[in-house]
């Protein structure tokens, strides 16, 4: 699908492409699945690490409690691993679907906002993986010294998941700010004006998004997205300076809003 023609296709064509695409999503996410399935032992080793740094137990070890929730287990995790794994092959099949009806402009927009979006993404769970042994070391001593934790598997590695996913959104947060900023509902002025507002807003974010509501996974959510705000108040300046560039040759540049705009008194050629 390429130019102007792939929009004047049929709907069955339209249909069928997406049909092919959809089958190529789905048989690189069953193969990552698959794949993750067999890697299960590093997949769980790399998730136990965390919990291996906050833990004092001898071994570090996670409990099952029941003959059928190890395989459970391990069937959901790898296939929450295919999904993220094969994100690139899946996301590529969406985007090669989408972006022939979209315009030269419009395909760099959503080229940038898709690539910006997927690093951010990764970003916020590298982020989260990071300072999770933090966290867990304060909800595993936070009961005092009487008082052990007997984690489970399960419970653990649906809080890992959890904790990832919540970072990983949080963190598409300056992607939305700049889309609003590039349609117009959100300029550099307002954007500079709710400075204030958003370290308010931001942080009851963060202490919503983290599952754990300890200060460490707390301040790495809010500290990162205040600063990318910042970010996107810098982006939002260069593209007001490069729109102001622009259109400074232009008959009516520098014309305030009650004044009235230059009108050619030459007649067009039909």
């Amino acid at each position: 699908m390429t130019g102007a023609a792939d929009a004047r296709m049929p709907l069955v064509e339209h249909l069928r492409e997406l049909r092919g695409r959809l089958f190529k999503a789905l048989l690189a996410i069953t193969v990552g699945i698959v794949a993750s399935f067999f890697f299960w032992e590093p997949i769980l080793s790399f998730l136990r690490q965390p919990y291996c740094q906050a833990s004092t137990a001898e071994g570090c070890g996670l409990f099952v409690f029941g003959p059928l929730e190890a395989f459970a287990i391990r069937l959901k995790v790898s296939s929450i691993a295919g999904v993220v794994l094969t994100a690139p092959l899946w996301l590529y099949q969406i985007g090669a679907f989408i972006t022939p009806a979209l315009h030269r402009k419009e395909k760099r927009y959503a080229a940038s906002f898709l690539v910006a979006g997927t690093l951010l993404f990764a970003a916020g769970c590298a982020v989260a993986y990071l300072t999770l042994d933090k966290g867990l070391q304060f909800l595993l001593t936070v009961g005092g010294d009487g008082v052990v934790a007997l984690t489970g598997l399960k419970s653990y590695l649906n809080f890992v998941t959890v904790t990832l996913l919540a970072f990983g959104i949080g963190f598409l947060f300056p992607v939305f700010v700049v889309f609003l900023n590039v349609v117009g509902v959100l300029p550099l002025a307002r954007l500079r004006a709710w400075r204030r507002g958003m370290v308010v807003g931001i942080a009851a974010a963060a202490a919503i998004l983290t599952p754990s509501t300890d200060p460490y996974s707390f301040l790495a959510m809010a500290v990162p997205l205040y600063l990318l705000y910042e970010v996107c108040i810098v982006i939002a300046a260069v593209r007001a300076r490069a729109s102001r560039r622009r259109h400074r040759d232009e008959p009516d540049a520098g014309l305030g809003d009650d004044d009235p705009s230059y009108v050619d008194p030459r007649p067009s050629r039909l």
